[in-house]
């Protein structure tokens, strides 16, 4: 077996963690053992489809709680209150200037788990993230696009 590696979270994020495997050990699981409760009474279990799908249902449940438990169990919380606003670190919620499109984005570093691009949370390990890390405030950064050019941002704000 792999060693799992640490995950970086905020306290919300692990917060938001710990509230999906609640649901899914408290309501999931058990209606999913009654969904199996059910299929049984229909009798043949070697053609019984209600049955094959309540058991690959309850097979994605328990492979999302054990996720869940080992990302918890890994989790490594990132304080932002103790941050500075010096350097882009995990964590910072940093403001740029795209000098190509003409327009200012503000993002948040975090850990891979809840980098959500919707929400204007990216990840540490993206390439936008990982160019931002350790960056200060007026630096210009170069971020290589999928098709092969180069955006630049320059850094305006990090909180």
């Amino acid at each position: 077996m792999t060693e799992m590696k640490e995950v970086y979270l905020t306290k919300d994020g692990l917060k938001e963690l710990k509230a999906r495997l609640d649901h899914l050990l408290t309501v999931e699981r058990r209606e999913v053992a009654e969904k199996i409760k059910v299929a049984r009474e229909f009798g043949d279990l070697s053609e019984n489809a209600e049955y094959d799908a309540a058991k690959e249902e309850q097979s994605f449940i328990e492979s999302e709680i054990k996720e869940l438990e080992d990302k918890i169990m890994h989790a490594v919380i990132i304080d932002s209150a103790e941050l500075g606003s010096h350097e882009v670190a995990l964590g910072s919620t940093v403001t740029m200037y795209d000098e190509k499109y003409k327009e200012e984005l503000t993002y948040r570093i975090v850990g891979t788990t809840e980098a959500n691009a919707a929400e204007n949370r990216i990840s540490n390990e993206s390439p936008l993230g990982t160019a931002l890390i350790g960056r200060k405030k007026g630096d210009k950064v170069e971020v290589a696009t999928p098709s092969g050019g180069v955006i630049v941002y320059e850094i305006k704000e990090i909180a």
